[in-house]
């Protein structure tokens, strides 16, 4: 397609017809001043391509190192379950009390684990549980301990030997973590095992009692609150 005449054509003309040396000037002048304004367009262009290439590599960038859960599982260093919202907010019974405290001392401080206490006291463990580290107490509530027969309950009370051994059968010498729950056998410290399952923030213990407050610390423990008492294999 011919090319289009433009008026420094006219120009570059006009001037061979009057000086054919000055016509030589002037075309190096229409040439140079072609290439000034074709450059900044030709700069824009390539710095344009180059944001859009830098950002499309740090979009993607951004999308390879977003984290992703490979089971879609939550798991929790913090206090969990629909119990922990009736601990006191504040004081030595709340959550934050309790971890300054050694596990019996810190249960005693906690108003819906009362007659635990009072069970661990009558057995003589408060020392034995006060003394121990980096071990997990599965605690039943005082609503747990009314699911047994009234009869049967002052009789467990009142005989050491049978109340010590339920008492230490909720005990396990290490600590536990949520993951570990997900599928386990421990042996406790009244020699034979329990089981745990579950995930998430849900997890059931020997598949009847279940984890109302997992997970709440003490200075020498990990709690896990149950809503049923665990009695050994006889």
């Amino acid at each position: 397609m011919p090319r289009a005449i433009t008026k420094s054509d006219h120009i570059i003309t006009q001037a061979i017809r009057e000086n054919p040396t000055k016509a030589l000037h002037v075309r190096r002048a229409a040439v140079a001043l072609s290439a000034a304004v074709a450059l900044p367009l030709t700069l824009a262009a390539c710095s344009t391509d180059s944001k859009d290439n830098s950002s499309g590599s740090s979009a993607g960038s951004v999308e390879a190192s977003s984290p992703t859960e490979a089971d879609g599982s939550v798991h929790t260093n913090e206090p969990f379950g629909p119990a922990c919202s009736s601990v006191p907010k504040d004081g030595s019974g709340s959550l934050a009390g309790m971890a300054k405290d050694p596990v019996a001392t810190a249960a005693s401080n906690n108003p819906a684990l009362s007659t635990l206490v009072a069970a661990v006291k009558n057995a003589g463990l408060v020392d034995t549980l006060n003394n121990a580290r980096n071990i997990t107490v599965f605690a039943p509530t005082n609503d747990a301990f009314t699911k047994i027969p009234q009869a049967d309950l002052d009789r467990l009370l009142a005989d050491k030997a049978a109340l010590t051994k339920v008492l230490t059968y909720h005990v396990v010498g290490r600590k536990l973590t949520p993951k570990q729950l997900e599928k386990g056998s421990f042996a406790t410290l009244e020699k034979s095992e329990l089981t745990t399952s579950g995930s998430g923030m849900t997890y059931t213990v020997n598949e009847s009692s279940h984890v109302v407050c997992g997970n709440a610390p003490t200075a020498d423990a990990t709690v896990h609150i149950v809503d049923t008492v665990l009695m050994p294999p006889r």
